[in-house]
């Protein structure tokens, strides 16, 4: 597999973190999760397994070991030293401070071994007024402008999908396939960092664009867009859809299958952006379409016609549509105390030439402890005098 030998450890919370070490170890990559003896407090957030492991947790976690440890104190931070001498990645989503304190600082880990890289996001970046301040994916996507756009009848929206957070890890991810590639030709590691609020803004630039050279403030528009229709969500005789008419071409399609071809070419909607202006005037031909045609065939006519369209699924139908069976997305993968198997997604991307690791399933509170302790010469009575102070 194209990471095999390399190895991670996590010290990742949530998402930001420990989603750069799921995609790894989808690739082969040892990666180890390091957390409180215990447990840390994400992995029980959603408990969906007898012992309080999350749902989130699980698809975080997929395919790691689990050492837990106290880094902070001084045997902990020896077992610290230890690793990354064994390791390539370091991944710390938290403030600069915070990585000082714990030893975990680009510089204290460069000393110990200049191949190093070190992974680190944080909600602001390491420079400016919030730089020590803390942050969820939430608050980026409020200071990207997108929570406000999406708003309707005054009330700003955020979507509820934190992916502002798989967007930083995303970023973070694609920075170590460049840090590794760098190290080949140099051999020395370097740093690599991402924030919320640089995620958020850069999947939002396009609005923050076109306010800078457009100079203007776009209202709150719901589930419309500005620069397209009918882009929306409508209602049909059984359910949801959605359609996306981006371009001449698709709009030409979509007026012709609603029966308005004189539509094409009326100058109201000579493009994209002038379409968008005139949103709810061709939405509501879309909705009279729709409100006499199920789902079913709404989507049947939309589809022949190559006009973008799908429904809109409930969280609890979202796998079982037949598409994602068949385009294999989901990896069913076992979990002890799990109320059934947990139906994870990893990695959407397939490479021609190289598979990914077999599916594995999260650890369990510190389940490789001893076996990782052993590994870097830990005696058996070395790891139970460090269990016995509590250190892991």
């Amino acid at each position: 597999m194209p990471l095999s030998g390399i190895r991670v450890l996590d010290f990742g919370r949530y998402i930001a973190g420990p989603y750069v070490g799921a995609l790894l170890a989808d690739y082969g990559a040892d990666v180890i999760r390091i957390e409180a003896p215990g447990g840390n407090e994400d992995r029980f957030s959603v408990p969906v397994a007898g012992d309080g492991s999350g749902a989130m947790f699980l698809q975080m976690n997929r395919g790691k070991r689990c050492l837990t440890l106290k880094p902070g104190s001084d045997a902990g931070r020896e077992v610290v030293r230890r690793l990354v001498r064994t390791a390539d990645i370091v991944i710390a989503n938290m403030p600069d401070d915070a990585l000082t304190r714990l030893g975990l600082d680009y510089e204290t880990l460069a000393a110990l071994d200049p191949r190093i890289i070190l992974v680190t996001a944080s909600a602001f970046g390491s420079e400016g007024p919030l730089a020590q301040h803390v942050g969820f994916d939430a608050v980026g996507q409020a200071m990207s402008g997108a929570v406000h756009i999406a708003g309707h009848h005054g009330q700003p929206a955020r979507a509820q999908v934190n992916y502002v957070d798989f967007a930083t890890a995303l970023h973070c991810a694609f920075g170590v396939m460049l840090a590794l590639r760098e190290r080949e030709r140099t051999g020395r590691g370097q740093r690599v960092s991402a924030s919320l609020l640089g995620s958020a803004l850069a999947i939002s630039n396009g609005l923050t664009i076109d306010y800078a050279l457009n100079g203007i403030a776009r209202g709150m528009i719901g589930n419309r867009a500005f620069s397209s229709a009918p882009t929306d969500i409508f209602a049909t005789q059984d359910g949801w859809i959605m359609t996306q008419v981006v371009g001449n071409p698709i709009f030409a399609r979509w007026a012709r299958l609603v029966g308005r071809p004189d539509l094409i070419d009326d100058v109201r909607h000579s493009s994209d952006i002038s379409r968008g202006d005139h949103g709810e005037e061709l939405g509501a031909i879309m909705r009279e379409w729709c409100a006499t045609r199920t789902t079913v065939a709404a989507l049947a006519e939309l589809g022949e016609a190559k006009v973008p369209a799908g429904p809109v699924l409930k969280p609890s139908e979202a796998l079982a549509h037949p598409q994602v069976a068949a385009a294999g997305l989901v990896d069913p993968m076992d979990y002890p105390g799990a109320f059934a198997p947990a139906p994870v997604v990893r990695a959407p991307v397939a490479l021609s030439a190289s598979g990914k690791a077999a599916p594995a399933a999260a650890p369990r509170v510190g389940e490789h402890s001893d076996a990782i302790l052993s590994e870097l010469g830990y005696s058996t009575d070395e790891i139970a005098l460090l269990r016995a102070q509590a250190i892991i």
